[in-house]
C-alpha cells in the first residue's frame, strides 16, 4: 500500500514493542512501511515485527549495534542528505534509550539532516507506572555500573533525594544491585521489581529492598528486569532541590 503522504527525508527514530507486538502506533508502522532505508539493532528480530504486520521491507537494510553504531551513523545521515528517508529502531522500545540511537541523533544534528522522534512503548516509563513507588519524578540510570565503587556513590548521592530510582537490570547482577541498595538507601526502602513487561508472562514482584534482596541472592533469574526503588520520601529539604527527572 503506497502511503499518500510520505514522510520527508530525513531520520526517523522509531519507538518499537517491549513486547507484546500490538504495541505500535499507526504512525511508527507508517514510517516503516514508507521508509527506503532502515536501521536496526537485530535484523532478526526486526524481522519478526515487520513480518507480524504484513510490512515489506526496505531497499536497504543496515543493522546498527554498539560495536558499529558510530560508523553508520555517517552514512545514514550522508543517505537522508542525499534524499532518502531512514528508518532506525532498536530490539525493543525507543533507540537511543539503553539502546543503539544516540550516535545516530549526534550525527544527525550536527548534519543538519531532519531529525524525528516516533514516541512508544518504553519500559522505564511502563515500570515506574506498574511500580506505584515512582508517583511524578523518578530519575532513570539505564543499567548500572558493574564497578561497586560507582554503584555505591550513585545510590548515595540519589538515595537521598525525593523522586524514585529507575534502573534496567541483568539477571546476573539483580541480587547485587539489591543488596547494595538496601545497605545504602535502607533495607526498608519499598521496590518493585519487573520482569517479561507486556509479554504473556509479566510479573511485578513487590516488597523492601531487604525481602527483595533474599529473595533473588539465589539467583535463578531469566530476563532483564526493571528495578524501581521507592525515592527518599523523608527528606523533604533534599527533594525540594532535585527537581522533576523523568
Amino acid at each position: 500500500m503506497q502511503d499518500v503522504n510520505p514522510p520527508e527525508p530525513g531520520i526517523y527514530l522509531v519507538a518499537t514493542p517491549i513486547g507484546n507486538m500490538e504495541d505500535i502506533t499507526l504512525r511508527a508502522l507508517r514510517i516503516l512501511r514508507s521508509a527506503d532505508i532502515l536501521a536496526c539493532e537485530d535484523t532478526r528480530v526486526t524481522r519478526k515485527l515487520f513480518e507480524r504486520h504484513g510490512l515489506a521491507a526496505p531497499r536497504m537494510i543496515f543493522s546498527c549495534h554498539d560495536h558499529n553504531e558510530r560508523m553508520v551513523a555517517k552514512r545514514l545521515a550522508d543517505l537522508a542528505l542525499s534524499g532518502s528517508t531512514v528508518a532506525c529502531c532498536s530490539d525493543a522500545g525507543m533507540p537511543g534509550i539503553s539502546d543503539p540511537g544516540f550516535h545516530i541523533v549526534r550525527e544527525a544534528l550536527g548534519a543538519g539532516v531532519k531529525l524525528e522522534a516516533i514516541p512508544g512503548p518504553n519500559a522505564m516509563v511502563t515500570a515506574a507506572t506498574l511500580s506505584g513507588l515512582a508517583g511524578g519524578a523518578f530519575t532513570f540510570f539505564g543499567f548500572p555500573s558493574r564497578r561497586d565503587g560507582r554503584l555505591r556513590s550513585l545510590l548515595r548521592r540519589h538515595g537521598r533525594l525525593e523522586p524514585a530510582l529507575v534502573f534496567h537490570e541483568s539477571p546476573r547482577r539483580l541480587a547485587r544491585l539489591l543488596t547494595l541498595a538496601a545497605e545504602i538507601a535502607g533495607g526498608g526502602r519499598r521496590a518493585a521489581i519487573c520482569f517479561e513487561l507486556t509479554k504473556k508472562y509479566e510479573r511485578v514482584i513487590r516488597g523492601s529492598l531487604e525481602q527483595l534482596a533474599g529473595n533473588f541472592g539465589a539467583g535463578g533469574t531469566r530476563g532483564e528486569a526493571v528495578v524501581v526503588i521507592e525515592g527518599n520520601r523523608k527528606n523533604d529539604s533534599d527533594a525540594a532541590d532535585c527537581g522533576n527527572e523523568a
